[in-house]
């Protein structure tokens, strides 16, 4: 950034995903969730650095994401191999051209299907994956809602049906219902092997990245649950146990979910710290009120949670002992 100052929008971000599962990131506004998928895709901007590895296996072999051309993922990765339900999608939209056009080519050219009443017809039926309304497949970007825009790009999304799709808030802007139609859509591709070949294995399904703040969607489709906070992830759990019992073990993780309406209503205090300016050990001990002296050190993931002082397995209290 200006004045050599750097930021490290992501750090030790160390995860995997296999064909058929559904891994959603939850987090803060800022926390990175977005720049990590946008890191995997060649997207970040110029003056970003992303070290590490990033491996994509597929039919198609083995990629290492990170270390890619320009050209090499545009040409076989995105969209073809990795989908995406980007963020905003208002920007990802052609303005000047309807939502019809820009999905009929996308099939034309990701599926191979050729002009006419095919091509008419099968960028019909991914409008119909995405709930996207068919009477409104004629209209340009600027005549959509929010919510009309969202389903779109999901639709672009999953035109291509990639082995792997990066969902970026897919349910932003819609109503509940719209929102629960969207990830049973999500978890039905999920679950659709990427191959038609009926000698492929039984696990050669698509995979999932899907990043959330709506935590009622993520317990309806996730398999794990990785919770960012400050660039880091703080605790991998798989989902059941995450939502369910023992629950969240990481502080943090724990807030998140007891600030439900449906669940405690209680807010975290504080602020999230400024990615530029955090602080030596656990970037949540200023907000934690089970931090000691020992929180001035980073902690190390342990059994899935980076805390010092995990939580106790919540779970049913025991009956009391018969005098």
């Amino acid at each position: 950034m200006s004045g050599g100052r750097s930021v490290a929008a992501v750090t030790d971000a160390t995860f995997d995903l296999a064909p058929g599962e559904c891994l959603v990131l939850v987090g803060e506004s800022g926390c990175g969730k977005s720049v990590l998928a946008s890191a995997l895709l060649g997207l970040l901007p110029g003056n970003a650095e992303a070290t590490g590895t990033a491996h994509l296996a597929d039919a198609h072999g083995p990629t290492d994401l990170l270390a890619a051309s320009e050209a090499e993922l545009a040409r076989s990765v995105r969209g073809r191999r990795i989908g995406l339900i980007p963020q905003s999608p208002a920007a990802h939209l052609t303005p000047v051209r309807t939502v019809r056009s820009q999905l009929e080519e996308t099939v034309r050219e990701l599926a191979g299907t050729p002009r006419g009443p095919e091509l008419r017809a099968a960028a019909e039926r991914t409008a119909e994956r995405a709930a996207f309304p068919a009477d409104h497949l004629d209209r340009h970007p600027h005549q959509l809602s929010g919510g009309l825009a969202q389903r779109a790009a999901a639709a672009l999304a999953l035109s291509g049906d990639a082995p792997l799709l990066l969902a970026d808030e897919p349910t932003t802007g819609l109503d509940r219902d719209l929102v629960d139609r969207t990830v049973d859509e999500l978890r039905r591709h999920l679950a659709t092997p990427s191959q038609p070949d009926p000698s492929a294995p039984a696990d050669a399904g698509r995979a999932l990245l899907m990043i959330t703040h709506d935590l009622r969607a993520a317990e309806r489709i996730a398999d794990r649950v990785a919770v960012m906070y400050a660039g880091r992830i703080v605790e991998l759990a798989d989902a059941r146990r995450f939502f369910g019992t023992p629950g969240p073990r990481h502080p943090y993780a724990r807030g998140l979910l007891d600030a439900l309406p449906d669940r405690a209503f209680t807010p975290i205090p504080g602020m999230p710290p400024e990615l530029g300016d955090l602080p030596a050990g656990c970037a949540f001990a200023a907000r934690c009120d089970r931090a000691t002296d020992t929180c001035a050190t980073l902690p190390a993931p342990r059994d899935g949670v980076a805390c010092h002082h995990p939580l106790p397995p919540a779970g049913p209290v025991p009956p009391e002992r018969e005098s």
